[in-house]
C-alpha cells in the first residue's frame, strides 16, 4: 500500500467512504433523537468545529512532510509508542467496521433474507472484502471515488423524491430541547465525522501532498453537506423521535419515493448502492489495519495478513449475541471512541511540534 499514490479526488472520496454505513444505518437517527428540531442547526454547528479541527490537523503535519501519524508517534516517542498507536489504531479500524458490518447484515437480514442465518450474510462481505483486498488498494480506492458521486445522487433524490412529503414545521422550535442540547451535548456528535481519523493516515499516500489542505477542508465540509441532507429528509418527513427499533431509517424512505406511475420502488436500487459503499468502507478500513500492522513490524509481503485479518473480522462481527448489543455499540459507543481517536492524534501532533520545536532552538 505504501508504494500505491492517490489523487485528490480519491482522497477525499476515501475520506467520505466512513459515511455511507454510518449514515444509512443510524446516523441520521441518532442526530434526531438527541437533538430533536436543532438537528440541522447542531450538523452546522458541528461541522464548522470539524473544519478547523481539519485545519489544524493540516497546519501541524506540515514540519512533518511524507509521515503519518504512526511515524510521528515513532518520532515522538520511539518504537515502543509508535507500536502502541499503531495497535490503537488497528483496533479502532477492525472494532468499528466490524461491528457495523453486523449491524449493516442485521439490516439487510430484516429487509431481504429474514429465514437466513446472519453468519452466511456476513461471510459474504468477509470473502468480498478479502478478495478486494486481494486485487490491491488502487482497485478499492478508485471504486470508492466512482461510487461516492452516485451515493450523493441517490440521497438528493431521497429528498426531491419526498418533497410532497415533508413538513418544513418540523424544525420549530429551532433550538429543539435548549442550548445545552444542541451546542452542549451535541458535541458529542463531532464522532460522527469518524473520517477525520483517515486524514492522520494520508500524507505519505496522496500524489500530490501540497493539496493536503483542500482535501482535509473539502472532506470535511462535504461530510457535513451529506450528513445534513439524510438528517433533514428524515425530520421532515416523521416525528422528532425515530425508535431504536428502526432498522435502517433511510432505508424507509426510499419507500415513499415515486415518479410517476412508471418509477416506483426504488429502495432496491438504493440499497444495492449503499452495499457497494459499505464494501468499499470495510476494504479501505481493512486495508488501513494491514498498512499499519505491515509498517509496525517491517514486512516485506502483506498478502498473508489478509487471511488473518478477514478472520479477525469475522470473529468481532460475531460477537454481538444480537441486534440490540450491536446496535447499543454503534448509537452510544461508536461516535465517544471516534472523538477520542481525533484527540489522541491531535495530542500526538501537538506533542511532536513542541519537540520538534524545542529541537531547532
Amino acid at each position: 500500500m505504501s508504494k500505491s499514490k492517490i489523487g485528490t479526488i480519491e482522497a477525499i472520496s476515501l475520506v467520505l467512504s466512513v459515511l455511507a454505513p454510518f449514515t444509512v444505518i443510524s446516523l441520521s437517527r441518532t442526530f434526531i433523537n438527541e437533538t430533536k428540531s436543532s438537528a440541522l442547526l447542531n450538523i452546522i454547528y458541528v461541522t464548522s468545529i470539524c473544519l478547523i479541527i481539519g485545519f489544524l490537523i493540516y497546519i501541524l503535519f506540515k514540519k512533518f512532510p511524507g509521515l503519518d501519524i504512526i511515524d510521528i508517534s515513532g518520532y515522538l516517542g520511539g518504537n515502543i509508542f509508535k507500536n502502541i498507536i499503531g495497535f490503537i489504531f488497528i483496533a479502532y479500524f477492525m472494532i468499528t467496521s466490524s461491528l457495523l458490518l453486523r449491524n449493516f447484515c442485521e439490516g439487510l437480514k430484516v429487509v431481504y433474507y429474514p429465514y437466513t442465518n446472519i453468519l452466511y450474510i456476513i461471510l459474504m462481505f468477509v470473502i468480498a472484502i478479502g478478495i478486494a483486498n486481494s486485487l490491491g488498494f488502487n482497485s478499492t480506492i478508485k471504486t470508492t471515488a466512482l461510487i461516492f458521486p452516485v451515493i450523493l445522487i441517490s440521497i438528493l433524490l431521497l429528498f426531491v423524491g419526498n418533497l410532497d412529503n415533508f413538513s418544513f414545521q418540523k424544525i420549530f422550535p429551532i433550538f429543539g430541547d435548549g442550548i445545552k442540547s444542541t451546542f452542549v451535548l451535541g458535541l458529542a456528535n463531532i464522532g460522527s465525522f469518524a473520517g477525520i481519523s483517515y486524514l492522520y493516515l494520508l500524507p505519505p499516500l496522496l500524489k500530490e501532498p501540497e493539496k493536503f489542505k483542500k482535501i482535509c477542508i473539502i472532506s470535511i465540509a462535504l461530510s457535513g453537506l451529506f450528513i445534513f441532507i439524510c438528517v433533514a429528509t428524515l425530520l421532515f418527513m416523521f416525528s422528532v423521535y425515530i425508535s431504536t427499533d428502526e432498522i435502517m431509517p433511510l432505508f424507509s424512505v426510499s419507500r415513499y419515493i415515486e415518479f410517476g406511475n412508471f418509477f416506483q420502488r426504488f429502495e432496491s436500487l438504493f440499497l444495492l448502492i449503499w452495499t457497494i459503499a459499505f464494501c468499499c468502507y470495510l476494504s479501505i478500513s481493512f486495508k488501513f489495519s494491514t498498512y499499519i500492522f505491515t509498517k509496525m513490524f517491517k514486512l516485506a509481503d502483506s498478502s498473508q495478513l489478509i487471511y488473518v485479518f478477514s478472520v479477525l473480522t469475522y470473529g468481532i462481527a460475531l460477537l454481538p449475541k444480537n441486534y440490540s448489543v450491536s446496535s447499543f455499540f454503534e448509537i452510544n459507543i461508536y461516535r465517544y471512541i471516534s472523538i477520542s481517536i481525533i484527540i489522541l492524534g491531535l495530542l500526538i501532533l501537538l506533542l511532536a511540534n513542541f519537540k520538534k520545536k524545542n529541537s531547532n532552538i
